[in-house]
């Protein structure tokens, strides 16, 4: 078929589009049973919770994505979504599979607990009494599809259309519907992943099937026993009059009269149309008028741990819009036939020789879904869309039935049986939500400590948005409380007067004396030559060398011995390119420690390992360098727990005093550092130490912050002996803008949850 409709729009046109996404997962045990454990306290309010929440029983757990206008977004944040919740849960798992595990007793399923919303509740208890606690227990992906505004716009204008932008918006959705519906059987065999099931499920669906392995039942052809007579479906056959919004909404309000339904919620129709508001009503939906369609058919990939991947999203959009082009036959027992096809192929799908009904002649599956294929492909060249490989993957399972992800999914149940195949895959999905624990997708181009306030905040509820992305400037959102954050540590907590002051190192240090805390003593200048002019009362002294007003280690040069004057001339000339002042002070003998202080509390210490690396007898300095940069934890920019070690005059001038160049190649097992300063951002290690720390040094850090007026401050402290609470010490620097991932997330020792100490300063917790 010729395609008109998106005619003479550019790709980037026809792909504007608003999509949110809702993936239902039960909690279990590690044995594959339904939790019977209330929702994770760490959550919060599941009534106000606007991204985790649950559905019908207090252990399934719903994960709901904001709305985005790219697939790889909308799939990016609702798997950092699932990387949340699964590792908040205590020796519980996600469930990968839209059938239930192992389920109870129906009165042993514990409903979904709302306090003061009997209403809520009382809704629950009346489905379960009405369709089954273990249909109930069923879980699916929920897709929010919308086009954009400018795209319904610009197809407007394009057709020059009689009637009102309102009712052709309408007549386009209600359009997509009736073709959604006339195809869904399409997805069903192409998505379908739900073709098992436990022996404790519904007895009735069970006695249907037989045992393909200990406790797991099919029929060893089914795709999707969540779209069949054994899922989650009305109890009778509901046809709708999708003519108009008027006549769809009599039509319902029609069924809620005679009894069928209690009201529009209870509608289990593979799409709903949904208008503006948050409550789903006809009354709502009328007023507003269709803003978006929510499609039900999708089971979850148990092979994906958010549960559907990119690749089948972009499948899902390209179909949506192949639904708005589709010519619609004239065939009036459309939603009946349509009806009996999804049916047939939900549980029949995996025999090529399946019949179906196409305008009331029968056609096979494998013929009908190679023509819908192809208009696909067709669709696709013609408008220059970026879908071809995932076309192609999926005609090559018209045709292939053995690649669906049913029958993937039955042949690993057969081999593991029901229980330890989908155990397998909860715990192998977990494990991979941990290796990513640090990042917060679609945001990993923003700093960490960014992503983890924003992840933090997710967690418990409070809204967020990004007010300026390349700046890290967010904005978070509780009830009337809104806090504007940039960088994660940045606040209205702070004065800016607090901000000057530490930018200031000379300014600090004075203000430190003043209040009996110990600081280094030493030199300021202002000018190189006049730096030069002094450099000889410093020769053969150990020294540091550093800008007055920058951080992150940028431009210090450390001698913990004596130094000549040719090395530490080169130190100026490193320390003038940083700033317009630079400090000469005395090194002081200990380890340095960075004390984070939040409020009135040090939450946390870290000893920061200078970069290092060590011999294995074969690599020089250099190769060394770049194996250890390797490592995942790496990166640059602040987007990763660790920085890579970056090669510069100051490594190059440090490595000069140990006798040592980038070509050197070290003795097995023989450490070397490559800088004296010991700065993450430089490419150190983080160790966590902060319940070894005496109070004594916790209670210093805080009133160097407090001396400063800062609420969130880190101070870099060095400690002669950090077990003997009365050691000499020296605070180098206070930091007004302290990195909290490598508090998070150490090289070595306890992950702390700085985020949450943040919100709290912030009363949004």
């Amino acid at each position: 078929m010729p395609f008109n409709l998106f005619s003479t729009l550019s790709n980037k046109q026809i792909l504007d589009v608003n999509i949110g996404l809702e993936r239902e997962g039960l909690r279990v045990t590690s044995e594959g049973a339904l939790s019977l454990t209330a929702h994770p306290a760490v959550f919060g309010d599941k009534k106000e919770h606007p991204y985790i929440t649950t559905d019908f029983s207090e252990s399934q757990i719903e994960l709901i994505t904001p709305v985005f206008h790219t697939t790889n977004d909308a799939v990016d944040f609702l798997d950092s979504l699932y990387n949340i919740a699964a590792l908040e849960l205590d020796n519980e798992f996600i469930w990968p599979q839209s059938m239930p595990a192992i389920t109870p007793e129906v009165e042993d399923i514990p409903i979904a607990i709302f306090p003061n919303q009997e209403k809520d509740e009382q809704y629950r208890e009346y489905l379960r009494n009405k369709y089954g606690g273990k249909k109930q227990l069923i879980s699916g992906i929920h897709i929010n599809f919308s086009l954009g505004d400018a795209l319904i716009q610009t197809l407007y204008t394009k057709t020059n259309q009689q009637k009102s932008y309102q009712e052709f918006k309408q007549d386009l959705y209600l359009k997509l519907t009736r073709n959604y519906l006339r195809y869904q059987w399409f997805l069903v065999y192409t998505l379908g992943a739900s073709n098992t099931i436990h022996t404790t499920y519904e007895k009735k669906c069970v006695d249907t099937m037989e045992e393909i392995s200990p406790e797991t039942y099919s029929n060893n052809k089914a795709i999707s026993y969540r779209n069949s007579l054994c899922g989650y479906q009305n109890k009778e056959f509901i046809e709708l009059d999708y003519s108009s919004l008027e006549n769809y909404v009599d039509s319902i309000t029609a069924y809620i009269n005679h009894g069928v339904l209690k009201d529009i919620r209870e509608l289990y129709t593979q799409v709903r149309l949904k208008g503006k508001g948050p409550v789903y009503s006809t009354e709502d939906l009328l007023q507003d008028g269709i803003e978006y369609v929510e499609l039900r058919t999708i089971d979850i990939n148990p092979f994906v741990k958010s549960g559907l991947s990119v690749a089948d999203l972009n499948f899902i959009h390209l179909f949506l819009l192949y639904c708005i082009e589709k010519d619609e036959p004239p065939y009036e027992k459309w939603q009946l036939e349509s009806e009996r096809n999804i049916q047939k192929a939900a549980v029949e799908g995996q025999n090529g020789q399946l019949m179906l009904h196409q305008n009331g002649a029968e056609v096979s599956i494998r013929s009908w879904g190679n023509e819908i294929i192809q208009d696909l492909l067709k669709m696709n060249e013609q408008y220059e869309l970026p879908f071809k490989e995932v076309l192609k993957a999926k005609e090559d399972i018209i045709h292939n039935p053995e690649k669906t992800y049913a029958y993937k999914l039955g042949q690993l149940c057969k081999e593991k049986g029901y229980i330890e195949a989908h155990m397998e895959l909860a715990k192998k999905h977990r494990d991979a939500a941990f290796r990513e624990r640090f990042l917060f997708k679609p945001y990993t181009d923003m700093e960490l400590s960014t992503q983890i306030l924003l992840k933090e905040s997710v967690k418990r509820g409070i809204s967020f948005g990004i007010m300026d992305r390349k700046e890290n400037f967010i904005e978070l959102i509780k009830g009337s409380n809104v806090q504007y954050v940039k960088q994660a540590t940045k606040t209205s907590k702070d004065q800016y007067v607090a901000v000057l002051i530490m930018e200031n190192k000379s300014v600090t240090k004075q203000i430190l004396k003043r209040n009996g805390l110990h600081t280094p003593e030493g030199e300021e200048f202002f000018d190189l030559a006049s730096a030069k002019d002094s450099i000889h009362h410093w020769v053969n002294r150990p020294l540091v060398i550093k800008p007055k007003s920058t951080n992150f280690g940028l431009g210090i040069s450390i001698f913990p011995k004596e130094a000549g004057k040719e090395s530490l001339i080169q130190a100026l000339n490193i320390a003038f390119r940083e700033d317009s002042a630079i400090l000469i002070e005395p090194f002081i003998k200990g380890k340095e420690y960075r004390f984070l202080v939040i409020g009135d509390e040090t939450v946390a210490v870290l000893h920061r390992v200078p970069a290092n690396v060590t011999g294995d007898g074969i690599s020089t300095i250099q190769q060394l360098i770049d194996q250890k940069n390797e490592n995942p934890l790496r990166g640059k920019g602040y987007k990763t727990p660790l920085e890579k070690i970056q090669l510069d005059e100051n490594m190059k001038l440090f490595l000069e005093q140990q006798n040592q160049t980038i070509d050197s190649v070290l003795p097995i097992g023989e450490e070397q550092y490559l800088r004296e300063n010991s700065n993450i951002s430089t490419g150190g290690d983080s160790v966590d130490v902060t319940d070894m720390v005496p109070i004594s040094f916790k209670k210093i850090a805080v009133e160097a912050s407090k001396s400063v007026g800062a609420n969130i401050c880190g101070v870099d402290m060095i400690v002669e002996d950090l077990t003997d609470d009365h050691s000499p010490y020296s605070i180098i620097e206070l930091n007004f803008n302290p990195a909290i991932h490598i508090h998070s997330y150490p090289y070595e020792g306890k992950e702390r949850n700085i985020a949450y100490n943040i919100l709290q300063l912030l009363e949004l917790d």
